[in-house]
């Protein structure tokens, strides 16, 4: 074994030497060089070792690359979105001045719902929790000044994540941007809706199908752009534990791979695709630990599995949100500081980028203000903790690597869990064994159960004094005023509808028209939706109507009563 240590520590060093490294001072802040990553003593027996190895080796435990944060820092991404697109491209332009390296768009909720503001059912939710964005006028507005060649963008959003999506390229496009060089990221992830967040529009299947032209379209001519983002956060905050969000979210993540496959594209190719989007708790050293299986566990089952066999395709390229969940009312100045821990852990556990929650966003939408200390605290940890100058620092620590070995484990037999749902080798859905257990666990209420189960696990530990919160069962008694918080006129939203009636009636009505018609046409072809999908975005059609034409063949889905 130890052999094999030292050949590893050889192999790291010499990819190491043929990477590119950033200019900085790589030393402690007394001036100790330290070196960019660490490993067992020179002749050490370290058991297993495989399963920990070398920075930038399969299985990744301890990271993508074997410079760590050295070759790259985390991509500084603050989520952002609120009132109209004109009000969140000012926030944008303040995040990018301050430092930011990425946006990403937070949607209201009738556009999350494939719904326009002028729907009835939008009535007093337009620009609340998100930018509304109605049509590609909106997505022009929301990037004004922006250079969408320049900046990787990702949006949160996963129903009607492909008319957005749309908008983004033909406002790249109206930009000049080349749309082949766009890179950014979509989040896409229907089975976490069915799962926890609850924001669909359709059965699974249409679904699918939509998911599987976005791939096939991106791989052909977007190819750096990350056509899924397969979602835990929302999992978690629904009151999942650390295993279950990881295994979820891997187990859709395999879905999405058997999607691919079934469409008989590369998994070389497409892999490179699917990015990950994770929660990062309070619980320090579980996060580190569930960072790091997540990636050791990916690059098993893409390798041993799905036939991965070049280490791009077997790598897992996650963000990370800290835990809005964790946030409280209560003394909310206590939030600086969870956010602060909860970055920590996400950036000791490899991630490659992160948004950090504001102090009052368990209130409102975060002011500039209270952004402003979020996007800082990314900054103060990564400029003077010294945190980017090891690669895996925590590595061979005998709790995190317990840890990590434990809800490797823990994941492993849920997976199991939901294969033998769908039937195991004997009964499977066409597009593969994992799908079939998901969409079993979805028809069965499976998922729904289990985070119920762990959220009543977690709130009766938490009312009995066992689990404790600083400001809501201990510690208490406070000196903290209220918050000034973001307050969304309803001026918002009667400018908001009156600008899309005044687009509507400028428009050629004829030519959206005949555009959705052609869009539905394909639907009941075996033809890819974007073309037609991008023809009708150009010509003005709505989220709305494209989303409301697509129901009106597909149906909507209404999710089974269960007690």
């Amino acid at each position: 074994m130890s052999e094999e240590i030292e050949a590893g520590r050889r192999r790291w060093r010499e990819r190491y030497e043929a990477s590119a490294v950033r200019d900085a001072d790589f030393s402690t802040l007394s001036g100790m060089e330290v070196d960019p990553a660490y490993g067992p003593p020179e002749g050490a027996d370290v058991p297993d070792f495989e399963r920990i190895g070398w920075p930038g080796e399969f299985p990744f435990t301890r990271g993508l690359y074997p410079t760590g944060y050295r070759g790259r820092a985390w991509t500084i991404r603050q989520f952002a979105g609120f009132g109209n697109a004109r009000q969140t491209n000012e926030r944008y332009k303040m995040i990018l001045r301050s430092g930011g390296g990425g946006l990403s768009v937070a949607f209201d909720m009738p556009t999350l719902m494939g719904r326009d503001s002028d729907d009835p059912r939008s009535l007093g939710e337009v620009g609340h929790c998100g930018v509304a964005i109605d049509s590609l006028a909106d997505m022009e507005v929301l990037f004004d000044g922006i250079a969408l060649a320049d900046t990787t963008t990702s949006m949160t959003i996963s129903g009607p994540a492909v008319p957005l999506f749309c908008m983004y390229v033909v406002a790249a496009e109206k930009q000049g941007a080349d749309i082949s060089k766009l890179n950014g990221t979509l989040q896409t992830d229907i089975f976490k809706e069915y799962i926890a967040q609850k924001e669909w529009l359709f059965k699974p299947e249409p679904h699918l199908r939509l998911i599987g032209d976005l791939m096939e379209y991106c791989q052909a001519e977007i190819p750096a752009y990350k056509p899924l983002s397969v979602s835990g956060y929302h999992i978690r905050e629904a009151g999942a534990t650390a295993a279950q969000e990881l295994a979820f979210t891997l187990a859709d993540g395999f879905g999405y791979v058997e999607l691919g496959l079934s469409r008989g594209l590369d998994v070389e190719k497409f892999s490179s695709g699917l990015s990950f989007f994770f929660d990062s708790h309070i619980d320090f050293f579980e996060e580190i630990a569930k960072f790091r299986a997540a990636r050791r566990i990916w690059a098993r089952w893409m390798r041993d599995v799905y036939g991965a066999k070049t280490a791009k395709a077997q790598w897992l390229r996650f963000h990370t949100q800290t835990a809005g969940v964790s946030l409280t009312a209560q003394q909310p100045y206590n939030n600086v500081v969870r956010t602060a821990v909860e970055a920590l852990a996400a950036i000791l556990g490899g991630t490659n980028s992160l948004h950090t929650n504001a102090l009052d966003e368990t209130l409102a939408l975060p002011t500039a203000e209270s952004a402003e200390i979020a996007l800082r605290t990314q900054q103060v940890i990564g400029e003077e903790t010294g945190v980017m100058n090891v690669a895996d620092p925590l590595g061979g620590s005998w709790y995190v690597e317990a840890l990590t070995d434990k809800i490797e484990a823990e994941a492993e037999k849920i997976f199991a869990q939901i294969m033998r749902m769908g039937g195991g080798d004997e009964k499977q859905h066409e597009i593969g064994p994992m799908t079939s257990g998901i969409l079993r666990g979805i028809e069965d209420g499976w998922f729904t159960g289990e985070i119920a189960d762990s959220a009543f696990t977690y709130q009766v530990a938490m009312e009995k004094g066992d689990k404790r919160i600083v400001g809501v069962n201990t510690n208490t008694d406070t000196i903290t005023g209220d918050l000034e918080i973001l307050r969304v006129s309803h001026e918002v939203e009667r400018d908001q509808v009156q600008v899309l009636a005044d687009r509507k009636k400028s428009r050629d009505e004829p030519a959206v028209r005949a555009a959705l018609a052609e869009m539905v046409r394909v639907s009941h072809t075996d033809g890819n939706l974007l073309p037609p999908m991008l023809a009708a975005v150009r010509l003005e059609a709505t989220v709305g109507e494209i989303c409301g034409a697509l129901k009106d063949q597909w149906g909507a889905y209404v999710e089974p009563a269960r007690f």
